[in-house]
Parts: C-alpha cells; sequence; structure tokens
C-alpha cells in the first residue's frame, strides 16, 4: 500500500486537497482527528489529548489496510511537530508509532503556507505559519521522506499536485495507472 500523506502548518489547505485528489484517483482518503476530537471537548486540550489524537488517526489508517491507495488527511508527524511546538517535547508513544510507520510507503505533500489565512476556532498560529512549515521540512528531511512541495493559489493547487506527482513521482503515477484498470 502507498499512504500519501497531506501535510503542513494550519491554513494550507490540506484537506481541501486531499479530498480533492482522493476524488480524483477514486481512492479514500482519511481526514485528521485532531479537529473532530478536540470540537467534542469542553475544555482547551492538553499533551495527553494528542496521544488519544494519534490512536484514533492510526486506527483509521488500520481501517484501509486493504487499500491499495490511501490518502490521508495529516499523519502522525504533525502530532510530533504540534506537540514539540507547543509543550516542548513529544511523547513516547506518539515517537514510537512514528518511527512504526516510516517503515510504510509514504509519500508526503507538504503544503506551502502561501494562501491567504482562514481564521476558525481551531487554529492557533496565523503569524507563524512559515516558522512551523520549516520544521516540517527538518522533521521530513530527519525521517529521510521524499515529499514535494505543494504551492500556489488555491485554484491550482489540484493541478499542481497532480503534475507533481506524475512528474516527481512517475513510478507512482504509473502504479496508480494500473490500480484504476
Amino acid at each position: 500500500m502507498i499512504k500519501v500523506i497531506f501535510t503542513g502548518t494550519e491554513s494550507t489547505g490540506k484537506t481541501t486537497l486531499c479530498r480533492q485528489i482522493s476524488k480524483y484517483y477514486n481512492y479514500p482518503f482519511i481526514k485528521e482527528y485532531s479537529r473532530d476530537y478536540l470540537l467534542k471537548i469542553d475544555r482547551k486540550y492538553n499533551k495527553k489529548d494528542l496521544v488519544e489524537i494519534a490512536k484514533k488517526q492510526i486506527e483509521f489508517e488500520k481501517k484501509y489496510r486493504n487499500a491499495k491507495l490511501l490518502f490521508c488527511d495529516t499523519d502522525l508527524i504533525t502530532l510530533k511537530i504540534w506537540s514539540n511546538y507547543k509543550y516542548g517535547n513529544c511523547d513516547k508513544f506518539i515517537l514510537k508509532k512514528i518511527e512504526e510507520q516510516n517503515k510504510e510507503e509514504r509519500l508526503y505533500l507538504l503544503c506551502k503556507p502561501d494562501i491567504k489565512w482562514q481564521d476558525d476556532s481551531l487554529r492557533e498560529n496565523p503569524y507563524q505559519r512559515q516558522e512551523i512549515h520549516n520544521l516540517y521540512v527538518t522533521e521530513l528531511k530527519n525521517y529521510k521522506k521524499e515529499f514535494i512541495l505543494i504551492s500556489g493559489q488555491e485554484d491550482v493547487r489540484v493541478s499542481n499536485t497532480i503534475s507533481a506527482i506524475k512528474n516527481i513521482f512517475p513510478i507512482l503515477s504509473l502504479f496508480i495507472f494500473f490500480i484504476i484498470l
């Protein structure tokens, strides 16, 4: 199975893009569980909540373990980055699970913070997006993950993403083509 992970800092169009690319290739996507979780709790979240979010995100991925291709609106690396940024460290459970996932075939699509910030009740860092984006670049490189940088305004991100997949990772494009047949 190939997992295509849409990642990046807040308000970079990851969810919208993930849904659109999933629809284009006609393969499932899993949403980012943290939004559902944070909307349900009746308090400010804490570091322990990130572990609960990680467990459910892992569960979502396992639900599609028989799929040949899966599009994911985030993964545990995001939780690690967020935990380190907000709390100064990350829970060992999350770190262990990232190491396990590091053995999987994952293609990362890193969305640049070059589109307009859209405020909502869960977003926290409208002015630190580039700083946090740089943390994503560092983490993906630390895990030796190849990634495609997705940029451009919202109306061209889908075509940019499809082109990037086809041009930079032709094997993945061929794989997707044969799966669809």
